[in-house]
């Protein structure tokens, strides 16, 4: 037998391979940098060089804001699945179950109950991954249902948005949560409970006509896109080409239509602060209610 050329191969091919997980790094939108994905995780989802903002789940955003990450889920109201029988390119209950397996949420809506900064709060966050965040009647229920929420334990109402507007599928009965958020908002005015809105990217639509410009104070994330329709159908519809940064949170802040840009480092404390002012409340414990285990049931606790 001759060893060079009858040499046997090691039938072990992966012996000193390295496997290495598809998340090791994230690459940054604006700049093509790319991070290492702890560091990024590290410092809440913003990329450390340009300070892109990155998108967050509704899980991640409670965690952030709630003291210890730790809250009380609010349940939310059943709501009519796919009344008007509606099929694109694939039927409408189809895309309801695809995004209910890819979030792990029955919709684009996670209410909380807990203590921010040892403030008794409640908080409203719509998920951009659940079907772009659109506003339909589960989506409408669960906002009033944490309206109602902060009405009933006297707490300041807290909302992050996260949507490109209202969702086609459901066509007038989704355009109908709009009025219908209003005048949970009007309630929440008239009980004297801050509402206090944080505009995140994108929040656009039918979100923006209603319920994500109604608020005591209106707050927005670094870099935020805002505004009801997108850059490039304002472009086609005037014919014109718009100011740089047009729509963004700082451009939005400039000309008055957003009080605060808050980098997500300072959120928590701002928006405790602001709950403060308006309430004229000094930090204490969540009345009878305690904060429990990640996501526990509100009716449970």
């Amino acid at each position: 037998m001759n060893w060079i050329s009858e040499v046997v191969r090691p039938r072990i091919k992966t012996l000193f391979k390295r496997e290495s997980p598809d998340n090791l790094w994230i690459k940054c939108p604006d700049t093509g940098q790319v991070v290492f994905h702890k560091d990024v995780e590290a410092n809440l989802w913003v990329i450390p060089g340009s300070n892109h903002h990155l998108r967050l789940t509704a899980t991640q955003r409670l965690k952030q804001i709630f003291d210890e990450g730790t809250w009380l889920d609010v349940p939310l109201p059943d709501a009519p699945v796919d009344p008007l029988k509606f099929r694109d390119e694939k039927r409408y209950i189809d895309r309801l179950k695809d995004a209910r397996t890819k979030t792990g949420q029955q919709d684009a809506f996670k209410i909380g109950f807990g203590r921010v900064d040892e403030l008794p709060m409640t908080v409203a966050v719509q998920d951009f991954a659940f079907m772009g965040g659109s506003l339909g009647m589960a989506a409408g229920e669960a906002f009033i249902k944490g309206a109602e929420t902060a009405l009933d334990k006297r707490t300041p109402y807290l909302l992050f948005a996260a949507s490109g507007g209202a969702r086609m599928q459901e066509g007038i009965l989704s355009l109908m949560q709009m009025p219908r958020t209003t005048v949970m908002v009007r309630r929440l005015r008239e009980a004297r409970l801050p509402y206090i809105v944080v505009l995140t990217n994108p929040t656009t639509g039918g979100v923006t006509a209603s319920y994500a410009m109604l608020g005591d104070v209106h707050l927005a994330e670094p870099g935020a896109l805002i505004g009801f329709a997108g850059p490039r159908v304002i472009e086609q519809t005037i014919r014109e080409k718009l100011p740089d940064g047009f729509q963004r949170a700082e451009y939005l802040r400039d000309h008055g239509m957003v009080d605060m840009v808050v980098h997500r480092h300072d959120l928590k404390e701002t928006v405790a602060r602001l709950a403060r002012l308006l309430t004229k409340a000094e930090p204490g414990p969540v009345r009878s209610e305690r904060p429990s285990h990640e996501g526990e049931p509100l009716e449970a606790a």
